[in-house]
């Protein structure tokens, strides 16, 4: 069997620009991930160049036009695997990133998270968007001295959400909410990375789902700062048309967690791109608790028939392969 054909990042964007990326999807082409890009080269996206791209460059321009899919890995093979796949960036997740860790969503620490942001943007050659929860601060002082850690790390972009952990009073007081996503711009700003900041509202996930002050506060977050806008929990097209409608011509992400709609769908609604959140974890975590359930209660090994052979799952970490 003749050896898969290697693929460059170079040949990687080229093909996201001349919209071919099906091809990428093909089991026989792998993405070298062994070699930097040969440089200089040209990338572009709607008749925009970019010489010499840096891959903050790279995802600010995948926000302009188009709509593409960001899928949230929890460890360096996950990463490395998505971007194999062909996807154009990914994102952390912090769920996902804690469950790894034995531990409850929410419960992973600022140093492990920035430990983990530069692991993962140091293990890929696409962009990267930083999970980076509430900015593991309350007050917007505290919040830029922790985002000023984060851009250091890699990263292409980064998140902070409105959520106070708090189940009395889970979003922050509008102003405080506003001012944490103003702060977090300046850190940004006074960083000189060019990190992109998304600004997210979590109202309809902490069981405030009101699409009228959910409006109010993205449309406040673009005022302050936020380069792209999240309100994750919107399922309906409507509330998802209304979203990006208010916030125009800011782009929108929108969490798909199960089969509700597909990406033509949202792109023709106007998003611009799609994380899956803890979405892959869950389903990899199914897999795994499924079998070793079956295991211990029934003492078969059926589920285990569905692996992936070694051989296969091997060779997506073969450096010379």
């Amino acid at each position: 069997m003749p050896r898969p054909r290697r693929i460059t990042i170079c040949d990687f964007y080229n093909t996201l620009l001349f919209g071919a990326r099906g091809a990428l999807l093909d089991q026989n082409r792998r993405v070298d991930l062994s070699r930097g890009p040969r440089m200089p080269f040209t990338w572009r996206r709607s008749g925009k160049r970019i010489m010499n791209p840096d891959r903050r460059e790279i995802f600010r321009v995948l926000h302009e036009s188009g709509c593409f899919v960001m899928p949230n890995p929890w460890d360096l093979g996950t990463a490395r695997v998505l971007a194999q796949i062909g996807f154009p960036a990914i994102a952390t997740t912090s769920s996902g990133l804690a469950w790894s860790m034995g531990r409850q969503d929410n419960n992973v620490t600022l140093d492990e998270t920035v430990r983990h942001l530069h692991a993962v943007a140091q293990a890929v050659d696409i962009p990267v968007n930083a999970d980076f929860t509430n900015g593991f601060a309350i007050m917007p002082a505290d919040v830029a001295n922790n985002v000023a850690a984060a851009v250091t790390t890699g990263v292409a972009g980064l998140s902070i959400e409105d959520s106070t952990y708090d189940d009395a009073s889970p979003l922050f007081e509008f102003e405080l909410a506003v001012d944490r996503i103003r702060a977090a711009r300046r850190a940004i700003d006074e960083s000189r990375t060019g990190v992109l900041l998304t600004a997210r509202s979590e109202g309809f996930i902490v069981g405030r789902p009101d699409l009228a002050e959910t409006i109010r506060r993205l449309t406040a977050y673009a005022e302050a700062g936020a380069d792209c806008l999240y309100a994750p929990g919107i399922r309906e097209k409507s509330d998802i048309s209304a979203v990006v409608g208010a916030v125009a011509p800011k782009p929108v992400n929108v969490l798909v967690g199960s089969d509700f709609t597909t990406v033509g769908e949202l792109a023709a609604l106007g998003v611009r791109r799609i994380s899956v959140g803890g979405a892959l974890a869950r389903a990899a975590w199914g897999s795994f608790l499924y079998a070793a359930q079956e295991i211990a209660e029934h003492g078969t090994f059926a589920r285990l028939s569905s692996a992936v052979p070694f051989p296969v799952l091997n060779r997506r970490f073969d450096p010379s392969a």
